[in-house]
């Protein structure tokens, strides 16, 4: 039996992704690069390559239990955990970790959110490979740091040591951790060579990670030690439901890792985004002569330059003498909006939902 597990957190709505991405339908689940496969699927795949299928495990919203196992059919239903409340990434690490130990007391994690992009795979599998070997072998905990390309704002550092260096595969102490800067200072950080991005992956081993929550998240510890007799039996879900909603809202940064003295980090220069806007998708959309990406063809552009345009299968699209937008046609809804202007879409989300219900998002 392997000892090595992968944890897939999938439960966000992605309302940056709007209108494609909804409520209902978050990005996760979509073909938002166009390519056949959805983000989830692309991430599981990718997994799956390392770590056998019965070891992935997927923790999402009880909204989404049906849309996952029709995406993944290799997982049963025991693999997919759900949460009955949205409690950020704490409680949703912990329950996946303590439900895996009451079956595996040695079993070594890779976490890992299911809506990012990796473009070089095997550098990326190897450096995972990498990672938990020195988790196996050491009680450290560990995340994944990016070597930036450039000063970005939207990004969480993580700063190593000085005399450790930021090149890909080697393994630092962490010194800090560093919420997402404004220009001046990421330019600071870039410039440094002391600064690798946050991209949220983890690994570390159940015991170590069982020993961090004991440490510094007791309450949440408790609550899901309580469990261990019950996962994989029918009293799970009620269990759950019970509990879940009255944990602490926290993230893993903030409520461990930040904490920990334990906390090493490897550099990794694996092609990865978080695609966390439409502006960050379009890097990686093909794109016309005149800088349009485009995710179907069935749209014609004329005097048009540096947009983004998602129109439904289907349908023809015109556009004509837009500059840098952002146009996105879904069954409902319809965006136009300036790329530079689409940190707004939330606030949109939210009128909508104010203004019009949850019909649209």
């Amino acid at each position: 039996m392997s000892n090595n597990y992968c944890v897939i957190m999938a439960g966000g709505i992605g309302s940056r992704f709007w209108p494609l991405s909804t409520t209902r339908k978050p990005k996760q689940f979509l073909d938002i690069l166009g390519i056949g496969r959805t983000l989830i699927q692309q991430t599981f795949d990718r997994f799956n390559k390392i770590i056998p299928a019965e070891n992935i495990y997927i923790v999402t919203n009880e909204l989404y239990k049906d849309i996952i196992l029709e995406q993944l059919p290799e997982l049963k239903d025991d693999q997919v955990l759900l949460e009955p409340a949205m409690r950020n990434t704490a409680p949703c690490i912990a329950y996946a970790t303590y439900k895996i130990m009451s079956k595996n007391p040695a079993a070594n994690f890779v976490v890992a959110p299911s809506d990012h992009l990796i473009l070089k795979e095997d550098a990326f599998l190897a450096t995972i490979k990498k990672g938990l070997d020195f988790t196996e072998n050491s009680n450290n905990l560990m995340t994944l740091g990016i070597k930036p390309s450039r000063p970005e704002t939207g990004y969480g550092y993580i700063q190593i040591n000085e005399a450790d260096n930021a090149e890909s595969g080697v393994i630092s102490k962490v010194k800090t951790f560093t919420e997402k800067p404004n220009l001046e200072l990421a330019n600071i950080f870039f410039e440094s060579g002391e600064f690798l991005w946050n991209s949220g992956i983890f690994i570390w081993k159940g015991d170590t990670i069982k020993e961090a929550f004991q440490s510094f998240e007791l309450e949440i510890d408790t609550t899901f030690s309580k469990g261990t007799p019950l996962y994989y039996t029918e009293k799970e879900a009620d269990f759950v439901s019970e509990v879940y909603p009255s944990c602490k809202n926290i993230s893993i940064d903030y409520g461990i890792m930040e904490k920990a003295k334990n906390v090493h980090v490897m550099a990794a220069d694996v092609g990865w985004s978080d695609i966390g806007t439409w502006g960050s998708l379009h890097e990686h959309l093909e794109r016309d002569g005149d800088g349009n990406g485009l995710t179907h063809a069935n749209t014609l552009m004329y005097d048009a330059q540096d947009n983004i345009v998602n129109v439904q299968e289907g349908k023809v699209a015109v556009i004509q003498g837009l500059e840098g937008y952002i146009v996105v046609d879904t069954e409902n809804a319809l965006l136009i909006c300036k790329k530079e202007e689409e940190q707004r879409i939330k606030q949109f989300v939210n009128d909508i939902k104010l203004g019009h219900g949850e019909d649209f998002v």
